[in-house]
Parts: C-alpha cells; structure tokens; sequence
C-alpha cells in the first residue's frame, strides 16, 4: 500500500504509480532467458576485415569528417572507483599490519614508484606525517600508505569517480587522469571539419563540479596542442530511471524512516541520457578503457576502422532505402537487400522465407529503419561468458545481441555448448549512427527490449535486498538496432578494473 508521502516521492521522481507496479512485478515473475541461436564468431555474425578493407573503411571516415560530418564521443563516467580498491580497503580495515607476500596490496606496493600518482601520495603523506612513502615503508607503516590512497584525509581515490583519478604518466612530468586521456583521443579521431571535437560525459550530480573543475584545467592545454575546440557537456543519470529495492519477499523494502529506497537502474538508464544527445554519429567507449599517448597507435586505427565501416554500411542502407521508396526494385534487388541483412547483421527472420513484391519491400523497408551500430569486438582470452550472440527475438526473427551471462539459461547442455564455442568478448568500442534517411533523430527509448533486464542482490546497512538492474545500454537497451560486430585486436581493449592494473605495460610509460 502507497502512503501519501510515498506518492510524493515517486511524483518528485518522475515514476508513474503504473511504473513502480510495474518494477514490483518483474520482482516476482523475473526475466526469461534469452533464446540463443548460435554464439556470434568470426564468419558466423563476427565480420573480420582484410587489410583492404580496414583502409577502405579508414578513407571512408576521413571522407564522413572532410565532408562536415557530425560526431559526438559518449563517455559514462559516473562510476564510482570504489571497485577498483576493494583489496586496499580489506587490507586496511583487517587486523594484518603487513601485506601477505604474493597479495594484490603487497605487489602494488613493491611497484608504488610506478604508479602515475606517486608524486600526490607522497605529497599528501609528507603533510599528514613529516614523512614520505619510503620513510614510511622503511618503518614498516604499510597500512598508512595505503590508507593514503583511499581515504578521505588522503588522496580520497576510494571516493571518486574513476574518471577523476591519475592513471597515467604523460610528456614533460605531468600525468593524466582518464578524462583527459578521453579528451586527447577524442582530439585524434573526432576532430569535425571545423576543427571542433564534441564530448559528453554522463555524470553524477556530487562529481559534477569536481569534473566541471578537472576539465577548466585540462581541456585548454589538449586544445592548444591538437588544434582544436572542444566542446563539453554533462548530464546525469535521470532520476526517472531509478529503480525501487524489494525484501526478499517481494515487499517493498524500505529505510529506518519507513520510506522506499531507489537504486540507480545500472548503465541501461543511460539509453535516456544518449537519446538527448542531439548527434548523427556517436562514438561510445568506457571511461577507464585508455591508454598513454605512445601506446594509442591500434587505438585510434581500429576506432576509424569500424567508424568508416559504420558509414559503408549506412551508405548501403540508404541506397535500399532510396530503392525501396522509389518503387523502382525488381525481386532480384530485393533478393540483394536480405543477402545483405544476413550477412551484414546475421538478421533473419521467417518473413524472409514467405513474402514476395511489395509485401516483402515494406517488411525489409521497416527492418532497415532502425539505429546502426557497429561494436568492435575483442577475441576473449579468459573465461567464457557475456559477449556477442545471435539470439531469436520477440517476433521470430534473429539478430546479434551482447549477452551478460546471466541471460543465458545454462540449464540447457546446448547453451553450455555454444557457451563454450564463444570466441569473443564484450564490446570494447561502439559506434552508432541515430538519425533515419531523413536526418530526423531516432527515439532510442523504442528500440529497447523491456524483457532483458535482471535482479541482483544487493545490501543497505547490513540488510539485504533485491534491486532491479534496466537492460544494459549495449544489451538490451539497443536490442532493436541494425548491429554489426567486427573483429579488433586485444591492444585496443585496456580497462582498469583494479587499481594493480595500473602496473600493466599498457599503463606505463607515455
């Protein structure tokens, strides 16, 4: 039952009374698993380009950007670095006064010296104790230097955002955190005609005005060395999009104040924050994956290659577009547009098989009319697990989808199977194109598969709970696009999910 305070809240929030029901009954019915067709491999869904085709696919985004094409980088950047600490924290509030030999803290702080952000520790531990890092491990005081790196009276990194720490050393002595380094690729490869560079980071509300403050210091000198403009701008995760938390039964669960708790929805809820981006074509990559200048050579390649080859495929898409519109096709062109849709996104569907002329023109015309994405895909050399599939969807057809794991009902022997199959991982970079052959931007929110959402288990205050995660943005919250995979190499995928990541080749040197 809704109190009146409830109602209010929910008023407050922009969430319907329709919605919050809505959110408590997936609690109890849950998600289906997803039909799995096939995983997505190299000739089965996942494209890899000759030498050829990568410069043609090169020249053709040289082309999009001369000709006065429009881009805009999409950065997420509201993640908290928390993560990335969890063995710093246990070792600092755990009884041990050292750290065990072998251990994540003991090899960070054999490699301290190499750490980008060496130079702030040891500034900010010299005023807090007269001493510096050295002195300190000299005596033994391992757990001040690492309490130094995460707490508040230290450099506080166990409480920002990712975004905002130092990760990298660059030229001259200074160093760069991963916004700037967001910026610097943005400067080299989504610089537009006019010499501008678009970004948006979406952020949260208690960051913003550190990031507003990062990027004043920042941008000017990358500007000055690339010869660019760049334009910034932020948002943050809607309210709208957060979810209610339940009890384990299904009840609302609720704080010592009797009030309902909301969590944010996961990084599906920024689909809402990519459909206000007024773009053509935007780039979208995590804000921990990259890496130094030296080091950004496959980077940038491979981001032009799947760029270019997004714009092929639209050039093709328009073309049947155009023909279709035209009335001027014969059924061996239309015959021409499923090969293409088969083979360009794995797409089929029964439809396909059944109608002829006109019938069949109008079925392909609207399958078409959909945002295009392009996902650059790496080969996975860990564990099988989410990454890219052919999955049936709700009206019978196939297409390509990035799957999380826990999608898959692994029940199912042939599951496990195609599971083991698997080859490659999550995207590491997308490109979309959102704008129809009228250059009218698409309404992203309808392209999402409400379906492909999933519960987690979480806790508040050492109770537990059940929160709602909205389907991923490059899961479900794109299900409905025209989606293509290609092949790119491991060197362009360097995320940060530790802090001892840091120490990894790909993160040194500048």
């Amino acid at each position: 039952m809704l109190t009146e305070s409830d109602r209010k809240t929910l008023q407050a929030r922009g969430i319907t009374e329709e919605q919050l029901q809505e959110q408590v009954n997936r609690f109890v019915t849950g998600f289906p698993y997803l039909k799995i067709y096939d995983s997505a491999r190299p000739g089965e869904g996942i494209t890899v380009l000759s030498d050829s085709e990568q410069t043609e696919a090169v020249e053709r985004w040289k082309r999009y950007l001369a000709d006065g094409g429009k881009v805009t980088k999409f950065v997420p950047a509201s993640g908290a670095a928390s993560r990335m600490f969890k063995a710093l924290f246990a070792f600092v509030d755990g009884a041990e006064e050292h750290a065990a030999e072998g251990s994540d803290v003991k090899k960070l702080l054999d490699g301290i010296h190499h750490v980008a952000f060496f130079k702030e520790l040891n500034e900010v531990l010299l005023s807090k104790y007269g001493k510096d890092v050295d002195a300190l491990l000299a005596e033994g005081r391992e757990k001040d230097v690492i309490a130094g790196i995460i707490k508040p009276e230290g450099l506080n990194y166990g409480n920002l955002p990712k975004g905002l720490l130092t990760f990298h050393h660059a030229e001259g002595g200074s160093t760069r955190t991963p916004v700037e380094e967001q910026l610097m690729e943005g400067a080299q490869s989504a610089r537009q005609s006019d010499g501008t560079v678009n970004m948006h980071l979406t952020v949260s509300g208690s960051h913003r005005a550190a990031f507003e403050k990062k990027l004043a210091e920042a941008a000017p000198a990358i500007e000055k060395k690339m010869g660019v403009k760049i334009n910034v701008s932020m948002s943050e995760q809607k309210a709208s999009t957060d979810t209610v938390a339940v009890n384990e039964d299904n009840t609302l669960f609720r704080d010592e104040e009797g009030r309902m708790v909301f969590r944010p929805g996961g990084h599906g809820a920024l689909i809402q924050n990519l459909n206000d981006i007024d773009g053509q074509v935007v780039f979208i990559k995590n804000i921990d994956n990259v890496v130094p200048d030296g080091l950004r050579g496959d980077t940038l390649k491979y981001k032009m290659v799947i760029a270019g080859y997004l714009m092929e495929i639209h050039d093709k898409v328009m073309e049947y577009i155009r023909l279709i519109d035209n009335r001027t096709y014969t059924e061996a062109q239309l015959d021409e547009v499923k090969a293409f849709m088969q083979k360009t996104f794995s797409f089929d569907a029964p439809e396909l098989g059944t109608l002829k002329g006109e019938n069949l023109a109008t079925y392909l015309r609207v399958k078409l009319d959909r945002p295009l994405r392009v996902c650059g895909m790496v080969r996975n050399e860990g564990e099988p697990g989410g990454g890219p599939y052919i999955t049936y969807n709700s009206d019978g057809s196939r297409s390509l989808q990035i799957l999380e794991s826990t999608q898959i009902d692994l029940s199912k022997p042939e599951n496990k199977e195609m599971m083991s199959k698997a080859t490659h991982f999550n995207p590491v970079d997308l490109v979309c194109y959102v704008r129809d052959a009228e250059g009218r931007k698409y309404d992203l929110t309808r392209y999402v598969d409400p379906q492909t959402g999933f519960i987690s288990s979480k806790s508040l205050h050492g109770r537990s709970l059940k929160a709602l995660e909205l389907p991923g943005l490059w899961n479900g919250a794109m299900s409905d696009w025209n989606t293509a995979f290609v092949e790119v190499p491991v060197t362009t995928f360097n995320p940060v999910k530790t802090v001892n990541d840091l120490l990894r080749p790909q993160h040194q040197g500048h």
